[in-house]
């Protein structure tokens, strides 16, 4: 983009609400609650003609730089060193507040140029407020609705006064926008003929969506897999609430890494702004290709731990387990024999799920996880030709024939893949009403180990073939 956008602000002036306005999508939470805000997040953003990036950031609060808010507030200070230009954040409903004039010196001290917004400008007895926001030395305010759209053109204008009409609409200088140019996730992709399968290839773009349990270490990770503290972090449970993008370079391949919020049991989640961090979680989940799912390996396979592998298995996203946390493992040898065990056991529905030990904290294996994600969604992505299909089937059904329901022999007859990411395979068959699961499963089995397909879901569809003479009334001679 031509310029940097900050957003910053005190919490509950409607940072995000004007986040999501500018960006087009509602990416960020938004809701009543002061404080909903704490990692920053950015997205392009088009306000009439000016394109531009915008960084979302948490309120602004003065705290001890240990505590939580204090970690916060280190996340929006460097959002404002990335920025080309401040969007100063006022409630122009509630007027002027103590930490409003503290953090005005703040952002002087950077020395960048400023635009001041006092959004809410639409709401009874605004005036006041909005004539406040003089007294704060940043310039003219700009009086705005994020929620209704009030007041868009005024901010553009001051946007451009602000950082220069030369700098306001110069030419993007990486007009490669990768990821927009994807297909949705889990779109079908075209039947090619056998001569025409594509291979594997490993330099296109990949989504990567982090999920697990609260405090299993996701945001960790993610700051260790980019080398930088982009995510905030700390020993408390469920700091994250949005799910955050973060954009990476992998060995020449472009990443983009999701972290999520904690997902607990359904029954303990009660409070709306917690559902929403779920339901924003789950929409990461399906828009990824592959989906680490982090276990705290202190205490691995609790019940929601399971729950979420197989609602990612259901979704038809790609699985890599992470134990975290390997650093505080005594008994490795031990407990490593007892993972794979339990990996086998309790997760059936796909066989051969990559499993790492890593440690987040240390960054030790991580390397070794990259290398099992590049694995598994090249399985997830295999393509096998109708012709060795078919081939394979003859074989197996002269080994273990369909059985017989209500004394009549099921024939199948033919085998082929309609889809991948996750691969999907048709069978046609006679009564497929009537085949029983326990064959299905020997088929999907078998079809997983005789082409290496180990780790990603299969989906297995069967179909009576057409009967062409089905309808036809019986002529009478």
């Amino acid at each position: 983009m031509s310029f940097k956008l900050a957003i910053i602000g005190r919490p509950n002036v409607g940072k995000s609400t004007l986040f999501n306005r500018l960006a087009g999508r509602k990416l960020a939470l938004v809701d009543d609650t002061p404080g909903v805000t704490r990692d920053r997040r950015s997205h392009t953003a088009k306000l009439y003609d000016l394109e531009f990036e915008v960084i979302d950031t948490a309120g602004l609060e003065t705290a001890e730089a240990a505590s939580l808010a204090g970690r916060m507030r280190q996340q929006t200070e460097t959002a404002i060193e990335e920025a080309d230009l401040i969007c100063f954040v006022v409630d122009a409903k509630t007027g002027l507040m103590p930490d409003d004039r503290a953090f005005a010196d703040i952002v002087r001290r950077f020395g960048k140029p400023v635009v001041l917004v006092a959004n809410k400008a639409e709401a009874k007895g605004a005036q006041s407020g909005f004539l406040e926001a003089w007294e704060l030395g940043l310039g003219e305010p700009i009086g705005v609705s994020a929620e209704h759209g009030v007041g868009m053109v005024d901010l553009r204008d001051a946007i451009v006064a602000a950082i220069g009409e030369e700098r306001a609409f110069g030419e993007d200088e990486d007009e490669g926008e990768a990821f927009a140019a994807e297909p949705l996730i889990g779109e079908d992709v075209s039947d090619e003929d056998e001569e025409a399968i594509p291979a594997y290839d490993s330099t296109k773009p990949l989504r990567i969506a982090v999920v697990g349990r609260p405090n299993a270490g996701k945001s960790t990770l993610i700051n260790s897999l980019v080398g930088e503290d982009r995510l905030l972090t700390g020993p408390e449970a469920g700091i994250t609430r949005d799910s955050i993008s973060v954009d990476w370079d992998w060995n020449g391949r472009k990443i983009k890494l999701f972290d999520t919020a904690g997902l607990r049991r359904k029954s303990r989640v009660q409070e709306k702004l917690e559902k929403l961090s779920v339901a924003d979680g789950l929409r990461a989940i399906r828009f990824a290709e592959v989906v680490v799912i982090v276990f705290d390996a202190t205490i691995p396979f609790e019940k929601q731990d399971l729950t979420i592998a197989d609602l990612i298995i259901r979704e038809g996203r790609a699985p890599v387990l992470a134990f975290n946390k390997w650093d505080l493992i005594e008994n490795r040898q031990e407990l490593l024999a007892e993972l794979r065990e339990k990996t086998t056991r309790l997760l059936p529905q796909v066989r051969g799920l990559q499993a790492v030990t890593i440690s987040a904290e240390t960054e030790r294996g991580l390397d070794k996880l990259m290398d099992a994600i590049e694995k598994t969604h090249r399985v997830w992505n295999t393509r096998i030709s109708t012709g060795r299909l078919n081939r394979w089937l003859e074989g197996v059904i002269a080994h273990h024939p369909p059985p017989a329901v209500a004394g009549r022999r099921l024939k199948i007859k033919y085998i082929t893949q309609i889809k991948t990411r996750p691969p999907g395979f048709v069978l046609s068959c006679t009564r497929p009403e009537a085949v029983p699961q326990s064959y299905i499963r020997y088929l999907t089995n078998e079809l997983r180990q005789a082409f290496d397909m180990p780790g990603v879901p299969i989906r297995m569809v069967l179909r009576a073939s057409e009967n062409p003479f089905a309808g036809r009334a019986k002529k009478r001679t």
